[in-house]
């Protein structure tokens, strides 16, 4: 994944909150690949709980697994475990499964490890969510 110079942060942030779906969406791909993502994950984590539209938290979690790294997959389960309308935790959850990169060896194992390291994160959500995945892979 090609992580953005941060050019445009403020306009992306100011998108998040756009009537627009489209615009949010938008908003969601651009910030997942901010290099200062730490500084945007309460937005980030907003989109992905999008109220109105699940394209938005699809496209947020999309671009956010797409990172590969643990933060980004860290973002896609706290929201996970926070998603209290159905439709939401089920557009999350198909991130999730259909994860292409998942699919290859090395994909798998990268997974494997960021899962077993955020199912000892600080936050309860994100470990329930890392150990309920972890708990229906199989090992190899």
């Amino acid at each position: 994944m090609e992580f953005s110079d941060d050019q445009g942060l403020g306009t992306a942030i100011r998108n998040a909150y756009s009537p627009a779906w489209s615009a949010r969406a938008a908003a969601g791909r651009h910030l997942a690949k901010s290099r200062a993502i730490d500084e945007v994950a309460e937005v980030l984590h907003r989109l992905l709980l999008d109220p109105q539209d699940t394209a938005v938290t699809w496209e947020t979690a999309e671009a956010l697994l797409g990172r590969k790294d643990a933060m980004g997959l860290r973002l896609v389960l706290l929201a996970r475990s926070y998603a209290a309308e159905q439709a939401t935790a089920e557009e999350i959850q198909a991130a999730l499964d259909c994860n292409p990169d998942w699919m290859t060896t090395e994909g798998a194992d990268r997974l494997i490890k960021h899962l077993r390291d955020l199912a000892m994160d600080e936050d309860a959500g994100v470990r329930d969510e890392a150990r309920r995945i972890l708990g229906r892979l199989r090992p190899r």
